[in-house]
């Protein structure tokens, strides 16, 4: 009962990745120790079926009370208190990057490749992403949008340091996917975001466990990459992205408590990621 019961709080938390702008859940499952167990399963799907399935039915419970339970106070935080909170999710990121470079030498030793893999991949991940609001621009919310939002969460889960809920700012249908949450309107939101987010976990699964077995260290500089890059883009104003932090009108306690949240931020995910060395 006590296993049920922590896989369902993963499940929780794990849920904050597909919410919370900056947070991805695939880095939230990596730190929890269930990414690769979950990555393997979705490539093999036949192997270890019933033992799998009955491993991560409290996951999906805890990823769907994680959504509503957390949808309504983070759209209230974001609303009247954005630049705090959007610090202390970055520094919870930053928190990780420890763990996830600890992660990257598991399979073989750190050399000069995997540093131009990490550069190259912050460079270039963080032009796009600074960059797409003005290349896309915003979708309007419609199902076919919320499937797309789906196949992005998916892939949030997929490729650890992929934050789903950035991009979703900058397409502009953020707010909406969390309006959705917050009424628990099951066939507009949640039914085509479930769609997209099982197709892309179809269509991607079996790459992403090759690339885990083959070019783990690879792998892993790309997503602390990604990391390093969105990480600094939600603290960036951006402009035409009215979802985007804003500094305007920030005073010296909104600075104070943005840097104080950020330090507390950055321990807990420094402690959420020891935990989980401990446990592993």
């Amino acid at each position: 009962m006590s296993s049920w019961i922590s896989r369902i709080i993963k499940g929780m938390i794990i849920a904050l990745g597909f919410i919370l702008p900056g947070v991805s859940g695939g880095v939230l499952a990596a730190i929890l120790g269930i990414y690769e167990r979950l990555i393997g399963f979705l490539a093999n799907i036949r192997k270890d079926f019933k033992e799998n399935l009955l491993y991560f039915i409290p996951v999906g419970i805890g990823g769907i009370l994680g959504i509503a339970l957390f949808s309504f106070p983070v759209e209230f935080l974001l609303k009247h208190f954005q630049v705090p909170v959007l610090w202390a999710f970055a520094g919870a990121i930053v928190g990780t990057v420890p763990s996830l470079l600890k992660e990257s030498t598991q399979k073989s030793q750190r050399d000069s490749i995997d540093w131009i893999w990490l550069v190259a991949t912050f460079i270039v991940s963080g032009l796009l992403l600074y960059n797409l609001n003005s290349l896309v621009g915003t979708l309007p919310a419609s199902f076919a949008s919320f499937v797309l939002a789906g196949a992005l969460i998916a892939l949030g889960i997929l490729v650890p340091g992929l934050s789903p809920s950035n991009l979703l700012l900058i397409l502009g249908i953020y707010a909406p996917m969390l309006n959705g949450f917050k009424s628990m309107d099951l066939l507009g939101t949640f039914l085509p975001i479930a769609i997209g987010g099982a197709l892309a976990m179809v269509a991607f699964s079996k790459s992403m466990d090759h690339a885990l077995k083959v070019y783990h260290s690879r792998v892993y500089h790309f997503i602390i990459g990604i990391v390093a890059s969105s990480t600094i883009l939600i603290l960036i104003p951006q402009a035409g992205n009215e979802e985007a932090i804003s500094y305007a009108g920030a005073g010296i306690g909104t600075w104070l408590a943005a840097l104080v949240l950020f330090v507390l931020g950055a321990w807990l995910g420094l402690w959420m990621s020891k935990l989980e060395e401990k446990y592993k």
